[in-house]
């Protein structure tokens, strides 16, 4: 596809756009097996990704990060929601259909090695994608080969060996590339690095930089890491428990935290300053349940300010210095005493 046929609505408009995102998993258990509860893993989520930008997303484990990285590729469906891929709404009447949103969206998992076939060589896992949508076979395995080398694998060495041959972080560079086959445009990495050893991580993060301003691509981040983050985001969205909390440019988020959550994840990073040293958790508890989430505020449990209108009302995203935040502190008339 042309650059013209790819940038419909010009810079302004958002790549993707997702609206109400909600996505339940059932439990079974109740009579003949039916369900009768369900795990909220993302409650009416709402975001969009600009184009060019990369927007990081992290959380504690459970959080949802991995679902509505799913959700976004649609190998989830979601229960209720609505999805927008550069002004084509996704899978109704007349937008497109997850196919061509595929062609568009593609991902990179965290296990390098369970998401390559065994039986392939490196040169057939990068050229099935390609061919399977119409490019012919010397194609494929030269845009193949020329993909090995953008991630810095040599095609002589690389092309004719299978998965178990190559390690860790040279899997995980095969399955960049193989997420590149496509030209993409949007690419959700998906903890993709948090198996790595930090210094082959550090040659991985400079590539994927420099494969995104080659290629004009767009990236959702997704880790646990609040440095890797940090170093590769232009925006950064905070969740917990299937909402967001927090969400801003990474200035913003890093250099002046509005939601207590925000403020106790940054404040748990290591620190390399002996005088700096964390003498007393930042953040005390287990996250709750998602089959029975509190009620209100979703952080209310575990949060030092929580009052009683945390309990009686959810907090809705609203603008808070330069970014947005769900807290009842930062809205104004909100009933919390250290509202504005």
């Amino acid at each position: 596809m042309d650059t013209v046929m790819k940038d419909r609505g010009g810079p302004a408009q958002p790549l993707l756009l997702a609206r109400d995102l909600r996505k339940h998993f059932p439990i079974p258990g109740g009579l003949l097996g039916r369900a009768t509860r369900v795990v909220r893993a993302v409650d009416d989520l709402s975001l969009s990704v600009e184009k060019g930008e990369t927007l990081g997303v992290v959380g504690e484990s459970g959080c949802g990060k991995s679902t509505v990285a799913r959700l976004l590729m649609r190998l989830l469906k979601p229960d209720r929601g609505t999805m927008v891929l550069d002004g084509d709404p996704v899978d109704e009447p007349h937008g497109i259909t997850v196919n061509e949103l595929r062609r568009q969206v593609q991902m990179v998992f965290q296990d390098s090695y369970a998401s390559l076939n065994p039986r392939l060589t490196i040169v057939e896992t990068l050229a099935f994608a390609p061919k399977a949508h119409g490019l012919p076979a010397a194609e494929a395995r030269a845009r193949s080969r020329d993909l090995l080398a953008k991630v810095g694998l040599d095609p002589n060495s690389f092309a004719d060996r299978y998965p178990h041959e190559l390690s860790g972080g040279q899997r995980q560079r095969v399955n960049i590339a193989r997420a590149l086959a496509l030209r993409p445009r949007l690419v959700i990495l998906d903890e993709a690095v948090s198996a790595l050893d930090k210094s082959v991580e550090a040659q991985v993060l400079n590539m994927l930089v420099d494969l995104k301003n080659e290629f004009g691509l767009t990236y959702v981040f997704i880790s646990h890491d609040l440095n890797v983050v940090q170093y590769l985001s232009d925006r950064v969205m905070v969740m917990y428990l299937g909402k967001i909390v927090e969400i801003g440019s990474v200035d913003a988020i890093y250099g002046d935290p509005q939601h207590p959550y925000t403020q106790a994840l940054l404040s748990a990073r290591p620190s390399m300053d002996p005088r700096k040293r964390t003498r007393e958790a930042p953040i005390q508890g287990d996250p709750p349940n998602p089959i029975d989430p509190p009620s209100g505020c979703r952080f209310r449990t575990r949060c030092p300010f929580a009052e009683d209108v945390c309990a009686k009302a959810e907090p809705l995203l609203n603008a808070s210095g330069a970014q947005e935040v769900a807290c009842h502190m930062r809205i104004r008339g909100s009933g919390h005493t250290k509202a504005p």
